[in-house]
């Protein structure tokens, strides 16, 4: 058995521990009404009763949280697709580094197609500024979350960093438990979707042997989710609005109003891509390089596979045909296409406080949608000329 007690600050809670948690959760003032809303054909203690029974992880993901996940795909989204499941070897524990545009959709679907598939469902790593109560630590440690520390000092954060890379690492190479993990710091908020240099850093950083061995044992497998009503659009454009002109430093609760915002907001059609693994030639090419354009190479890798798993929705042609001035793509909708995002549009801006700038706010935010374009158009361009664009 590994001996994890190492990682005891950032690790998941073990069944013993998630089992208590849940008790405690389970005394929540006001979880009858959670328990109404999203499971109305029960009892008002139908949720406590079920929290008080739990004895394991995997009870609470399959009896709790895939209702959960369910639940929000029903209620919040026209449609819901996936493919490349067999890009996954069930055999093989993997590292996904999946773009990030929801701050707990985006795992948790995920999961939801694992399991469905008869796949392990993997640990989630999550920064901890999510971890704002004890209910929140008691709900989010028992779903298997990996705790990431943020907001340190750079020698805090090179130890914190050395821990968790060696955690992801031993996780996947004694064939324990798959991992997610966000290909960046935060949720993609300009609809580029990029994997931080530094976080390639982080996971070389646990490797005992060469750069090509310590990349192909994680088994990189590259993730892309797209949403057709991209979540907390509007409050990821007010954030970039603000951005310009000052730091932004975020109001008290406002990643858990996120989180719900995100949650309860119409989606339309969201998609989940499952790209191949990254291969041995892509490593040694890498592994062949100086120092820092190895890292470029392999999230070059990543990128590029992120963004052909993207899928584009009428909305993303309409918001870069707006933003451009032109009819590029117009053959992708129609007339009341364009009406309908609009609309949709305006009616977002009008959310936010009148001191805003409109203007900024209204070209940020078709960014957001027009970006993705962008990047298909680059990856395109590279292909045809074999320059590095992205």
């Amino acid at each position: 058995m590994v001996d994890l007690s190492e990682f005891e600050s950032i690790s998941p809670y073990t069944d013993a521990e998630a089992a208590e948690a849940l008790s405690k959760l389970a005394e929540y003032p006001l979880l009858s009404h959670v328990s109404q809303h999203f499971f109305p054909e029960e009892s008002p203690d139908f949720l406590k009763n079920l929290l008080k029974s739990i004895k394991t992880i995997d009870d609470f993901q399959i009896l709790v949280m895939q209702k959960f996940v369910r639940w929000v795909l029903e209620h919040t989204a026209k449609n819901f697709s996936y493919d490349g499941v067999a890009n996954i070897d069930p055999n093989k524990k993997f590292l996904a580094l999946s773009n990030h545009r929801d701050i707990m959709l985006d795992p948790a679907i995920t999961q939801l197609v694992l399991y469905t598939n008869g796949i392990p469902m993997t640990e989630i790593a999550v920064g901890d500024n999510l971890i704002t109560s004890k209910t929140i630590e008691y709900l989010i440690r028992s779903n298997r979350m990996i705790k990431v520390v943020r907001g340190i000092s750079a020698r805090e954060l090179y130890l914190s960093s050395q821990l968790l890379s060696k955690y992801i690492r031993l996780n996947i190479t004694e064939q324990r438990s798959s991992i997610w993990l966000a290909q960046r710091q935060g949720r993609t908020k300009n609809g580029y979707d990029v994997t931080e240099q530094g976080l390639l850093k982080m996971l070389d950083m646990s490797g005992t042997s060469d750069f090509q061995q310590n990349f192909e044992e994680l088994n990189i497998i590259p993730m892309s989710i797209s949403y057709e009503y991209e979540p907390c659009d509007i409050l990821k454009a007010r954030e970039l609005v603000i951005s310009r002109k000052k730091k932004y430093v975020k109001a008290e609760g406002e990643d858990l109003n996120s989180i719900m915002v995100g949650i309860m907001q119409q989606k339309g059609n969201i998609h989940l891509n499952i790209g191949t693994p990254l291969t041995s030639d892509e490593i040694a090419a890498a592994a062949k390089c100086d120092k820092n354009d190895r890292y470029q190479l392999i999230r070059h890798a990543v990128d590029r596979r992120v963004i052909e798993g993207y899928h584009l929705w009428k909305n993303n042609y309409v918001a870069y045909d707006i933003l451009n001035h032109s009819f590029k793509y117009s053959d992708m909708y129609s007339i009341s296409d364009v009406e309908s995002f609009v609309i949709y549009m305006e009616k977002q801006l009008d959310t936010i406080e009148k001191e805003i700038n409109r203007e900024d706010l209204r070209r940020i935010f078709l960014q957001i949608y027009a970006n993705p374009v962008v990047t298909k158009e680059l990856l395109a361009k590279e292909k045809a000329t074999g320059a590095i664009l992205l």
